[in-house]
């Protein structure tokens, strides 16, 4: 699996806001204390309410702080890509995906890079022993445990949080996946790079964290995110089915 995550230069986390003034700066403080050695990157949708202009202030003070404008809210996946790709593009070795919401800890993100030293991507599990969910509504938690039952049931994968957004890859892992032809949009982007790994051979492991409902802002959720999901998840597990096979033994074109 290469260098470990220890031994690696450089390390990036990428964190896509959009609307997310109220969260960013606290969030950035933190990441910096939790991780000191690591850069961010902050790639921002355009949003109104003027994140991506406290994000260049930020910048302007912290040589670590980098900022992706973007000219639209196109979606958390494609937010990813151009992130993951600016990272590759710029020899970072370790690539992180955390929400600016507050919901990921950045407490915990050095048991995640540590756990990379036996894998080649790891999730941030809220539903392995350990895991934890605090203050979310019980309509949300029972939405996210429901889907991904279905995402195991459907795709034949073991994974317990393959929705689970907080995540550390290896540039590596990355450049073996083909990140321009995904097209998934919502957080079923997560479940799509779950199954792109498994399907290259890679190992994926999974580091129970506590999981946080955001104290400001408001959720990205809605019923398209979750019919996209929905839609995808049984097209791959259908397509794969008719294979004779589980939808993550079967490489996507």
């Amino acid at each position: 699996m290469g260098e470990s995550a220890s031994s690696a230069s450089r390390v990036i986390i990428v964190m896509p806001t959009y609307n997310e003034r109220q969260n960013l700066e606290i969030m950035a403080g933190r990441v910096r204390e939790s991780v000191p050695e690591a850069d961010l990157l902050v790639v921002d949708d355009n949003s109104p309410d003027g994140t991506g202009d406290l994000a260049d202030k930020l910048a302007e003070t912290d040589r670590r702080v980098q900022v992706m404008h973007r000219t639209e809210k196109a979606g958390l996946g494609r937010a990813y890509v151009a992130g993951f790709n600016w990272a590759i593009e710029h020899g970072y070795d370790v690539i992180v995906e955390m929400d600016a919401d507050g919901s990921h800890r950045p407490e915990d993100l050095p048991k995640l890079l540590a756990a990379l030293d036996g894998a080649d991507a790891v999730i941030g599990s809220r539903y392995v022993p350990g895991g934890t969910v605090v203050n979310w509504p019980k309509s949300r938690e029972f939405l996210s445990r429901g889907a991904n039952i279905y995402n195991r049931l459907m795709l034949g994968i073991s994974v317990k949080d393959a929705t689970g957004g907080y995540r550390v890859y290896r540039a590596a892992t990355l450049q073996k996946i083909d990140l321009n032809n995904i097209e998934s949009a919502g957080y079923c982007f997560q479940i799509d790079m779950t199954l792109r790994v498994l399907q290259a051979g890679l190992k994926l492991t999974e580091v129970p964290i506590t999981f946080v409902e955001r104290e400001r802002g408001s959720s990205k959720m809605s019923n398209a995110v979750i019919r996209e999901a929905f839609f995808r998840v049984a097209q791959w597990g259908i397509a794969a089915r008719l294979h004779g096979r589980s939808a993550a033994s079967v490489r996507k074109g």
